[in-house]
C-alpha cells in the first residue's frame, strides 16, 4: 500500500460493520495499558489481572502462548488469545470493544489464530464459552466449532460454559471455510 493510500484511509470515514483498517499484530505489555485492561474489564464480570496477563506475555516466549490485538487508528479495539498444549490450540479469550461489536474485530482476530494454529501443526482447536452468550456462539459456529460438552458452573461458579470444538483444521474443507469468512470479511 502506497502512502498516498495510506493517507487516504486514514482520513476516510469508516463503516462500523467495516474490517478496513483493521491491524492486528502481537500483544506487547504496553498495550495492556493501552486498552486491553479497559476492554477487559468491560467484557468480563471477573476480569483477568495485569498480571494474569503479563504472565500470558511472558509465556509467549517459550511458544505456548500467542496473542493478538486488533487496532484502528492506533486505538485498541480487541484481543484474543491461543494456547498451545501437544494436540490442540485452545481459545483463553476473545474480546471486543463494547463499540466494536459485530465490526468483525473477533473474526478477524480468530482468522489470524486460526492460521497461527494451522501453522503450528495443531489438528484441532477448542474453547469455552459463556451459555448466555449466544452472539459469540454463533461467531465460534462460523469457525467450525460444535458444541461438545457443558462445564457446570465455570464462570464466577453461577454460569456454565459450553465447551465447542472444532476439528481437522490442517484440511482443505477447513481452509475453504477459512478462505469464505476471509471473502466476506473483505
Amino acid at each position: 500500500m502506497s502512502v498516498i493510500e495510506r493517507l487516504l484511509r486514514r482520513d476516510a470515514p469508516e463503516s462500523v460493520a467495516s474490517t478496513v483498517g483493521l491491524e492486528i499484530s502481537k500483544l506487547r505489555r504496553r498495550d495492556l495499558r493501552s486498552g486491553v485492561m479497559t476492554i477487559e474489564a468491560a467484557s468480563y464480570p471477573r476480569p483477568w489481572s495485569r498480571g494474569v496477563f503479563e504472565s500470558e506475555i511472558e509465556q509467549m516466549k517459550s511458544g505456548s502462548r500467542h496473542y493478538l490485538v486488533g487496532r484502528r487508528r492506533r486505538t485498541i479495539v480487541g484481543y484474543a488469545g491461543l494456547w498451545f498444549t501437544p494436540d490442540e490450540a485452545h481459545v483463553t479469550n476473545v474480546a471486543v470493544d463494547p463499540e466494536q461489536h459485530r465490526s468483525g474485530v473477533a473474526s478477524r482476530l480468530l482468522l489470524a489464530q486460526a492460521d497461527e494454529a494451522i501453522s503450528r501443526g495443531c489438528p484441532a482447536w477448542t474453547l469455552e464459552v459463556r451459555a448466555s452468550s449466544v452472539g459469540a456462539q454463533e461467531l465460534y459456529r462460523r469457525f467450525g466449532f460444535c458444541p461438545a460438552g457443558v462445564r457446570k458452573k465455570y464462570y464466577e461458579n453461577t454460569e456454565d460454559a459450553i465447551v465447542m470444538w472444532c476439528n481437522d483444521i490442517q484440511s482443505t474443507d477447513y481452509a475453504l471455510r477459512l478462505d469464505e469468512i476471509r471473502e466476506r470479511l473483505a
